[in-house]
């Protein structure tokens, strides 16, 4: 990647910083379920993020970058720059009324900022627990929260069910709830919250905007799990999949959305002293794992595994208070290591903070330097019984969820028949289509600006050389970053190693929270009015 890739108004004021606010705002978006091959900076050729990319190409394109396999998991880590296995939210998520959260005991993102002067919002999905209102934002340092409380709903009447078939309203205004947006598309409501409070704020003073989106995450698992506008499915009539072609206006209408975030902060004279920070929470659920079209191609695995399909993020962070831009870093970074980040960028003092997992990656970032880290714990979960750990280019891999289902290699849906040879019919492929095959689907279309994952040639033994229920596998990810060659019998030592470094982790480990956690019937809507609310 060479150079700056767009000029004009918005790198003008990207290069020179607001003198009107002493410490930057912060932007921190979080897509849901994003997988690795839903944006064209990752080299996507079917769905175009223009706004997204931008950001990405003039700030730092994080290429070796990791989240939590799941949604309460990575969303605990940000918030307290803690690794779930330390905070007892390492395994699966929190469900309807199960009688759990977020230790109140730990702090979190918006009460550090807080401590520096911080306005801070929340707008979007929290999913960090609610049985007691004090488990919920507004009691957790936020200054204001519009969205919902639950991991899933439908996005347009906001109404989320349990897995136990209990139904009922989530969408709440701070504690009121809101009964007025039914037949408003959340990502978009989201936006126009976003946009209002950054008009409303006073650019003196630091905000801190977090915004987990809704979007692409399935709604409720019913007929129609995926929902877009209209206006936004035709904009992709190349997409012969129904369901990918829906998730593709999904993903479209998010990149309007930080787009339109985007022009406001220009148009209010903030952008100039902002981070943004843009992350996907897991990877993505792909091929119809849980009802959704996404694509992690062509990373192995899916949302809820530990193969790289599931863990490696999409992620990058802008700002011109960063020295250098414009790059891709090959460092790894954690998604724990935001909470140090943020906290030393908005001119704290890291070093304060403590029982962190995460590292300050500021100065890294800013010049480009050698890595902080040489390890990433990708989760050891005692129930799943799985585990995975990376240790500088080696990840180690134990245990498999769903009985090793969703452990493949999954292109991006298209035909219904999911033909290959008629995989990518773009326009703005110009001609190229007779080179698309599944071999090469992450090829440059877009460039010299995409960041695509190279694998090298598959092997024929790819599903079978590794069974990590019976053995640990070991994978050198800069060579196979799609996880086809076990290299374990060739590195015994490496593994001991490696299998050592998991029992230190584990011996640090605390009591998964929802072990044997059965939903609470007194947290059933129809109990609070048809209102999921909390009940204790």
């Amino acid at each position: 990647m060479k150079g700056t890739f767009f000029s004009g108004p918005f790198v003008l004021i990207l290069v020179h910083l607001s003198s009107q606010a002493s410490r930057p705002h912060i932007i921190f978006i979080v897509a849901d379920d994003l997988g690795w091959n839903d944006v064209s900076f990752h080299g996507s050729s079917q769905i175009p993020t223009p706004n997204i990319d931008k950001l990405a190409y003039n700030g730092i394109i994080l290429n070796n970058y990791y989240v939590s396999p799941i949604c309460t998991p990575t969303r605990s880590a940000i918030m307290t720059g803690k690794h779930p296995i330390h905070t007892g939210l390492q395994h699966s998520v929190i469900v309807g009324s199960q009688p759990y959260g977020l230790p109140l005991n730990e702090t979190i993102m918006p009460q550090y900022l807080k401590q520096l002067g911080y306005t801070s919002h929340i707008v979007g999905k929290w999913h960090l627990g609610f049985m007691s209102k004090n488990y919920t934002p507004t009691y957790r340092g936020f200054d204001s929260h519009f969205g919902y409380w639950l991991g899933e709903e439908d996005y347009y009447d906001h109404t989320s069910e349990a897995d136990y078939g209990a139904w009922g309203l989530d969408f709440r205004r701070n504690m009121d709830v809101v009964r007025n947006a039914t037949g408003q598309y959340s990502t978009e409501l989201f936006a126009e919250e976003a946009v209002t409070i950054i008009n409303r704020h006073d650019e003196t003073q630091p905000l801190f905007l977090y915004l987990p989106f809704q979007a692409v995450h399935s709604g409720n698992g019913d007929e129609e799990p995926l929902e877009a506008p209209q206006k936004y499915i035709d904009r992709f009539p190349h997409i012969k999949n129904v369901k990918r072609k829906i998730f593709a206006g999904m993903v479209s209408a998010l990149d309007d959305a930080v787009g339109q975030i985007t022009e406001t902060l220009l148009a209010k004279g903030m952008l100039g002293n902002s981070i943004i920070v843009f992350t996907t929470d897991n990877g993505g659920p792909a091929n119809g794992f849980d009802f959704n079209a996404a694509s992690n191609w062509p990373l192995r695995g899916v949302k809820a595994t530990l193969w790289e399909g599931g863990v490696r993020g999409v992620g990058f962070v802008s700002s011109p208070l960063l020295q250098k831009m414009s790059y891709v870093s090959e460092n790894m970074f954690h998604v724990c290591d935001w909470l140090p980040t943020l906290f030393r960028a908005a001119g704290g003092d890291s070093s304060t903070l403590k029982h962190m997992d995460g590292y300050d990656m500021w100065d890294m970032l800013s010049n480009n330097d050698e890595p902080v880290r040489s390890e990433i714990l990708h989760n050891i979960d005692p129930i799943s019984q799985i585990a995975a750990l990376r240790v500088k280019d080696y990840k180690l891999v134990m245990g498999q969820t769903y009985g090793g289902a969703w452990s493949g290699w999954y292109p991006p849906w298209q035909a219904e028949d999911d033909d290959l040879d008629t995989q990518l019919t773009f326009t703005s492929l110009k001609g190229h289509q007779d080179e698309v095959r599944s071999e090469s689907l992450t090829t440059q279309f877009q460039g010299e600006q995409s960041v695509p994952v190279k694998c090298g040639t598959k092997p024929a033994n790819a599903s079978t050389n590794c069974q990590p229920t019976v053995k640990p596998c070991l994978f050198h990810i800069p060579s196979d970053p799609c996880e086809y060659n076990n290299i374990a019998a060739e590195f015994p030592d490496l593994v001991r190693h490696m299998m050592h470094r998991l029992t230190e982790y584990n011996n640090t480990a605390v009591h998964p929270l929802n072990y044997h956690l059965r939903q609470d019937p007194a947290g059933n809507p129809k109990l609070h009015g048809g209102v999921w609310s909390p009940w204790r």
